[in-house]
């Protein structure tokens, strides 16, 4: 990045990465040194109980057996940290394991980005997502002898992260690999915390409405699948925990400014015969029980830079028949976000499953994207895409997308969105 001047004494011309630049100025505003090593904060007896307490020790196997030996062969090291850059594990090759030492890379100190400036695993935290540093990239100069590769890792429920789970070594790690690598193991070790890690308590409700127009509302012991007019009256009432007054949920959920109360009183006199009067208070109109539901986990992740996890809990957009003006204004935020998202990430894997979607595949927009993401010997295949979806759209349409309505033909009440790819050929990877 021209005229951008770095811990090395980078400047001019040298091709600096966005993200990495980017991190510089955080590390800088952070006021970093160049200089020094991270701080040690936790002696063994304070190390031992946030290991037993953390989340992520019932990952650890995990990250072991996909981790160990190849740190161990390749003279490298795995470290796993928390949420807040403090290294919780740091294993691998006695030697490298040694020369860490001079740079307090060991469990106890603290390696977030604000205190150490940049490192792949306290950039990966700071910018929710998986990050590689080769060597000169380092903000402190004693680090850039190393290149580093993490990947936060999430809880597999709240989508809140955990921490992060890293690869530390020397030149050899700097290969796009290392970074598909390790963010395979970030998945694996989400993945065995949903399998060992409790769910969320019994008495919680757990509302499923992206993908469907009749939303499943499940409850200690039995399932309900709602009717339309219930599926957004319970969606609105799990947007907004602290209750919403009659006359405000009249307007979220009504196009025809001429329904009355009365209407409204009914349709929650009929939802509260269905859960029960325990569970449905009034003034205001709320639930009485934590609701766990699907769209709010999504915005979640999201918000914690999981877009991989993001996409994989979106089987289609919230409610999509519905014309209520509360759940449409909810539904073109998450896509819109979702959507932004995947661009900004450029991952070629995330843009084809939106792009060859029910709901995505006249998304201009990701399908150019995609175009520019994908490897060579697949571009053709999707600019074929593009070039007849832009002819289907017309000359007047080029760069828009066009809006209709999926569900009349790929959604019903026990279906989720089918895909896309029959329509024009999905490239095989």
């Amino acid at each position: 990045m021209s005229g951008l001047s770095g811990p090395t004494g980078l400047s001019g011309p040298c091709a600096v990465r966005p993200l990495v630049a980017d991190s510089w100025r955080r590390s800088a505003r952070a006021r970093v040194s160049p200089d020094g090593t991270a701080r040690i904060e936790l002696d063994e007896e304070e190390l031992a109980g946030l290991r037993a307490e953390h989340p992520l020790a019932a990952a650890m196997p995990v990250i072991r057996e996909l981790m160990g030996a190849y740190a161990h062969e390749g003279e490298h090291l795995l470290a796993v940290c928390d949420a807040t850059g403090r290294m919780l594990w740091v294993e691998g090759h006695p030697g490298t394991l040694r020369k860490a030492r001079g740079m307090n890379f060991v469990a106890g100190a603290r390696w977030s980005e604000a205190v150490v400036g940049t490192n792949a695993p306290g950039t990966a935290l700071a910018v929710g997502r998986p990050v590689q540093v080769c060597a000169a990239e380092h903000f402190r100069r004693p680090v850039q002898a190393w290149t580093c590769a993490a990947a936060p890792v999430h809880d597999p429920y709240s989508g809140r992260a955990l921490g992060a789970v890293d690869i530390t070594g020397g030149d050899e790690l700097a290969h796009p690999h290392s970074l598909a690598f390790v963010q395979a193991v970030a998945r694996a070790a989400e993945s065995q915390l949903a399998l060992v890690s409790p769910a969320p308590a019994a008495d919680r409700l757990r509302l499923t409405a992206l993908g469907r127009d009749e939303a499943l509302l499940e409850l200690p012991g039995r399932r309900l699948r709602l009717s339309r007019r219930h599926s957004e009256i319970l969606v609105m009432l799990a947007r907004r925990s602290e209750g919403v007054a009659g006359d405000e949920l009249l307007t979220l959920l009504y196009e025809d400014e001429s329904v009355t109360p009365v209407t409204l009183r009914a349709e929650l006199s009929r939802l509260r015969g269905l859960l029960g009067p325990e569970l449905l208070a009034s003034r205001p109109y709320r639930l009485t029980r934590v609701v766990d539901a699907d769209f709010e986990t999504v915005e979640r992740r999201l918000a914690s830079g999981a877009v991989s996890a993001a996409l994989g809990g979106y089987p289609g957009p919230l409610l999509p028949s519905s014309s209520a003006p509360g759940v449409v204004r909810l539904r073109e935020r998450l896509t819109g976000r979702l959507r932004a998202a995947l661009v900004d990430r450029a991952d070629p894997a995330l843009l084809a499953d939106w792009a060859y979607s029910a709901w995505g595949e006249d998304d201009v927009t990701v399908w150019r994207a995609l175009a520019s993401a994908v490897p060579v010997g697949e571009v053709p295949a999707v600019r074929a895409g593009l070039a007849a979806l832009d002819a289907e759209l017309g000359a007047d349409g080029a760069g828009l997308q066009r809006h209709r309505n999926v569900t009349s033909r790929t959604l019903g009440p026990d279906r989720r969105p089918g895909t896309a790819g029959a329509v024009r050929g999905r490239p095989h990877s």
